[in-house]
């Protein structure tokens, strides 16, 4: 008779250490079964077969593997759509109870909710666990009980509720003798999902301490390395929210707050799913974009004549990263300078962050645009020249990516600044005054 097993399905949790949903499955007695599906629902709809995100999620499972193997345990990878997977392991396993960490994109949560029916059909339980933020949902609200929609408050009533429990690991170590034991099982190749390595170089998950000390200092400077670069690590799971906040919370106000715009956004995603496709302000759905196709290729090309948007999207576009602030530039420029739909350009970061994260990516185009929670007011209109003089005074940053800045083959600029500033101003006000 086959051993009855737990599995544990990893997703945005690409970890064995501190990983909630592992514990729970670990804690519960039987043999656990540590499953990913690299899921076609979601790798058909990418355009760019060298996609970075999928080379970054094969080479953390190799990771996961290496572990495993060591406990005489394997990964057991799949490729295929979810709802025909877990039928086929539910054949090869005798499987008691799922486990897993909760998503909150809206794609995942309509699969969790078939996968859970799935196995309730048969008499098997689906648990789920937070785990990629500190808190999720509802567990930091008003005092009515209405979702924040401003982030000071919100990040106020955050720090006031933490305690020690709530960056408490999880001791997965202690047993990881419960993995199932059995000969390790292949990995799908990136070749036989019809993708192709690159010779990217990923973030470190090892965080500098001098970093995160020095972070409100050096954060709103590209050219210099005083970002953590750990975001992609968040957002894949490859190191735990609980340990990053548990070992910066001394360090660093600046650094923490960060961390708590990316609960925010969650909550936001969670609570107003409109979002996804709508402006958070319904009003803003009344703006008359230009949406110039020519305009916009430029943009995504790196070639606006805008030295300090120019820089951002070249980076962008050659290594999926893209420094924070510049982030904020290019969007303030595509939204106010250019006048096109913020869904552009969200889709196109999309496309192309090795970090895309769709509640902070919505969350990030929608206060460009001043369409979303707590944005930036709509006569905010970032001046790409002021800001390169503030932090890009040497031009570093701009002589990396666009060192062809001060020669006659550059363009010129796409749009006059205090032309665009006016027109948006008009388009925006015209919109707005209902």
């Amino acid at each position: 008779m086959a051993t009855p097993v737990n599995i544990v399905w990893l997703r945005r949790d690409l970890r064995l250490h501190d990983n909630a949903a592992l514990f729970q499955a670990l804690q519960e007695g039987n043999p656990v079964v540590p499953v990913f599906i690299f899921d076609r629902n979601i790798l058909d709809e990418l355009d760019d077969k060298s996609d970075k995100r999928v080379q970054f999620i094969h080479q953390a499972l190799q990771e996961i593997q290496q572990q495993l193997m060591t406990l005489g345990s394997t990964l057991d990878v799949r490729y295929g759509k979810p709802e025909s997977i877990w039928p086929a392991l539910l054949k090869e396993y005798a499987v008691k109870n799922v486990y897993a960490n909760h998503d909150y994109e809206p794609y995942a949560k309509n699969r969790d909710e078939k996968i859970k029916k799935l196995l309730a059909a048969s008499g098997r339980g689906f648990h789920t666990y937070k785990d990629q933020v500190i808190f999720e949902k509802s567990e930091v609200v008003k005092e009515d009980g209405k979702p924040y929609t401003v982030f000071t408050p919100y990040s106020k009533k955050w720090k006031s509720l933490l305690r020690a429990g709530h960056t408490a690991a999880f001791p997965t170590e202690q047993y990881f003798s419960r993995f199932f034991k059995q000969d390790a099982l292949p990995l799908p190749s990136l070749g036989s999902m019809g993708f192709q390595e690159t010779d990217t170089r990923f973030p470190d998950k090892e965080w500098k301490k001098e970093v995160v000390l020095h972070y409100q200092q050096q954060r709103d400077f590209p050219a210099v390395r005083g970002t953590s670069r750990l975001s992609v690590h968040l957002r894949f799971g490859t190191i735990s929210i609980r340990e990053l906040a548990r070992e910066t919370i001394k360090l660093s106000e600046s650094f923490l707050n960060e961390l708590i715009w990316r609960d925010f956004y969650h909550m936001i995603l969670w609570h107003f799913p409109h979002v996804v496709h709508n402006s958070f302000k319904p009003a803003y759905d009344k703006i008359q974009w230009r949406n110039n196709e020519k305009e916009f290729a430029a943009w995504c090309a790196g070639k606006t004549g805008y030295p300090i948007v120019d820089a951002g999207m070249r980076e962008l576009n050659q290594t999926g990263f893209m420094h924070n602030r510049v982030r904020m530039i290019v969007a303030s420029f595509l939204t106010k300078h250019l006048l096109i739909d913020w869904r552009w350009g969200e889709a196109y970061f999309a496309k192309k962050l090795l970090d895309f994260d769709l509640a902070a990516n919505n969350g990030g185009w929608q206060w460009a645009a001043g369409s979303g929670c707590d944005a930036a007011p709509y006569f905010r209109v970032f001046n790409p020249y002021l800001q390169t003089e503030k932090f890009d005074p040497d031009l570093q940053y701009i002589r990396q990516w666009v060192p062809e800045f001060e020669e006659l083959t550059y363009p010129q600029p796409i749009v006059d600044h205090v032309v665009a500033r006016k027109r948006c101003l008009e388009v925006y006000a015209r919109a707005l005054k209902d």
